[in-house]
């Protein structure tokens, strides 16, 4: 059974600034801080290879001392406008009806709603009262590409069946006023906000990209490499400073043993579609494509333009590679990493 991914689209808040802008916010921020410290977190801002950040919220309300409570309403009331605005958006451009969809899966981490997104699109979209719906919640950056996996085993064992994966997330809305910590820094300088989906079908009929196989490897005891310690003023990221070679580390192991299940190796790979966690992973990555004589100028250009948007974000230089029409027959390699620590592959056909 043939599953393939339709079409994919993107939604951006409607707050914006560029890193120049942002820093008179840091500069009211760190008041009272050491002037070596301040130095320090404003060239970790300007070296994060971010030039524009996107937000739910404007960035005097980010920086502006708030309640969980008030923050995370802020978050349910977007993510729920985001993921309305990007799921109709995609069945336009797939031509589909809201009827048309049999399971839906949403997937973010920036926040807590019960019920889940999808519930709400259930209604909003009078999607189907029969549609099946899956809320992924604790799975982080990688999950974009797991919502893709579930998905896809949906499809594969259903025939003539329509899924949407979409994806909303709002890192800044876990920004910690009164946490001065290197992960808070560095999670403020790359992340950003967005919405993202993905159609994927089982119809033989629909076309896109086919997907050839999945996979996830998860990482031993690496439990603390990244997530979210949930705090009386929200949720506090946790990254390690070891995630780069971390990753590095078990690179050939992530990579080679899946393509040759798949009977590929890496020169067969035409696009590589990775999300781009940060500048800092982006280059280690990059520095292993490269020897192998691949680049990743997608994702590092969604990472310009648009910062970490946790799990949204791999699907995003998804769009662009999809919209630049890749030769038939092209082969794709989405990676991606998350929480847990783990890894998350899928292999594409154009």
């Amino acid at each position: 059974m043939s599953v393939k991914i339709n079409s994919v689209c993107k939604q951006l808040p409607k707050y914006s600034r560029t890193t120049d802008e942002i820093m008179p916010f840091l500069d009211n921020w760190l008041m009272g801080q050491e002037e070596r410290f301040i130095r320090k977190v404003k060239k970790i801002f300007e070296g994060a290879a971010v030039d524009k950040r996107y937000s739910i919220m404007d960035p005097i309300e980010v920086f502006t001392k708030t309640s969980f409570e008030e923050r995370n309403d802020i978050y349910t009331r977007e993510v729920i406008d985001l993921g309305e605005k990007v799921l109709t958006k995609a069945l336009k451009k797939s031509n589909w009806k809201p009827e048309d969809l049999d399971y839906i899966i949403t997937v973010s981490c920036t926040g807590i709603m019960i019920p889940s997104l999808d519930a709400y699109l259930v209604n909003k979209l009078k999607l189907r009262q029969d549609i099946v719906r899956l809320p992924v919640t604790e799975m982080g950056c990688a999950a974009g590409v797991s919502g893709i996996i579930y998905a896809k085993n949906f499809l594969k064992a259903n025939p003539n069946k329509r899924a949407a994966v979409i994806a909303v997330e709002s890192p800044t809305a876990t920004f910690q006023l009164d946490d001065f910590s290197m992960a808070n820094i560095v999670s403020a300088a790359i992340f950003g906000d967005g919405a993202a989906c993905v159609l994927l079908s089982s119809h033989q009929n629909d076309e896109g990209p086919e997907i050839l196989d999945e996979a996830m490897y998860h990482f031993y005891d690496n439990e603390h490499m990244m997530g979210f310690k949930l705090t009386n003023s929200g949720l506090q990221m946790v990254l390690d400073i070891e995630v780069p070679d971390t990753i590095a580390s078990h690179f050939p192991a992530i990579v080679h043993p899946f393509l040759a299940k798949n009977n590929k190796i890496i020169e067969d790979i035409d696009h590589l579609i990775f999300h781009p966690g940060g500048k800092k992973i982006v280059q280690t990555v990059e520095a292993l494509f490269c020897d192998l004589g691949k680049n990743i100028d997608d994702t590092k250009e969604v990472l310009r333009l648009y910062g970490n948007m946790s799990s949204a974000t791999v699907l995003y230089v998804l769009e662009r590679i999809m919209d630049n029409q890749p030769n038939n027959g092209d082969i794709g390699l989405m990676l991606s990493f998350g929480p847990g620590f783990s890894a998350q592959r899928v292999l594409l056909q154009f």
